[in-house]
């Protein structure tokens, strides 16, 4: 059990873990800050939070777990404008999708105090952001990704796992390295191709006509590009090494398939489509994953 919970970006990711630890009765109090006075009142008036913070070092003082949910590039201001107040025995986590930058920060903010903060990625979410949208149940059956720093002590680490259990989440622990190298592969660059596909058809001279004949399947594939893209930018370019790996992949998968078309090759087509279908066909989130196409 928690005394206070101290969240800084009463947002989708923010509220929603405030609301969780509440439901699981992880925590007695919460404070609340973000950047926009009328979102802690809103986070208030919904019952989030029960105390209005003025600022980011407000929202941490008599807290012993703080929860930074602000954008990845926001974080190192973020860490610095705390930092005093981080003491051993508290516990300050993030929320974002990429790692080994908000590592570097952490490390550039916190100095020796590094070692309260230990780095999350719950893989949650959802299209539509702000705190209208949180949920006490978003992170429940989900992942969350902690890549411990060799500071952090053990039992700091076994806490942090025991409280992300307690929201019902099933934890893994990983290096941010190989955070942000898998997730560049199966999060960043589907949003990407989301974006960019959307963008294809919307510089379309009939753009209009063929978004009025979009069904099902555009309406699943194209999802995520209504995400944040405030968000996305940042995490784009925080993780754009990996993120680059990926776009080369997949662009000599594609010229795979566009060589097989462009010869009118139908055999070599329908072993394409047939070992990627396949394949999909198998996979479940979580389940041991597939083989890998060849």
């Amino acid at each position: 059990m928690f005394q206070q919970l101290g969240v800084i970006g009463c947002g989708l990711m923010g509220g929603s873990f405030a609301l969780a630890a509440r439901r699981a009765a992880v925590v007695r109090r919460v404070v609340g800050y973000s950047k926009s006075p009328s979102t802690t009142e809103r986070a208030l008036r919904l019952g989030v939070i029960d105390v209005v913070a003025e600022s980011a070092l407000q929202a941490v003082a008599g807290s012993d777990l703080v929860l930074l949910a602000v954008p990845v590039a926001a974080t190192e201001a973020t860490l610095k404008a705390i930092r005093h107040l981080v003491e051993p025995g508290m516990l300050v986590m993030d929320v974002g999708s990429t790692k080994r930058d908000v590592v570097d920060a952490a490390r550039r903010a916190l100095h020796e105090r590094v070692a309260a903060f230990v780095p999350a990625h719950p893989i949650a979410g959802k299209e539509a952001a702000g705190i209208d949208q949180a949920d006490a149940g978003l992170y429940s059956g989900r992942q969350v990704i902690l890549t411990p720093l060799p500071q952090n002590p053990p039992a700091l680490v076994q806490k942090t796992t025991d409280l992300w259990a307690a929201l019902g989440t099933q934890v893994l622990l990983m290096t941010a390295e190989n955070h942000d190298q898998a997730f560049a592969a199966v999060s960043h660059l589907p949003h990407l191709l989301a974006y960019a596909y959307f963008r294809s058809v919307l510089t379309q001279p009939a753009a209009a006509d063929l978004l009025s004949l979009a069904g099902p399947g555009f309406r699943d594939f194209t999802r995520i590009a209504a995400s944040d893209p405030t968000m996305w930018r940042d995490i784009l370019l925080a993780n754009r090494e990996e993120v680059l790996r990926q776009t080369l992949r997949f662009r000599r998968s594609l010229d795979a398939f566009e060589q097989v078309i462009a010869a009118g090759n139908g055999a070599a087509l329908q072993e394409l489509l047939r070992a990627a279908s396949d394949a999909r066909a198998q996979w479940q989130m979580g389940a041991p994953r597939p083989a890998p196409a060849r």
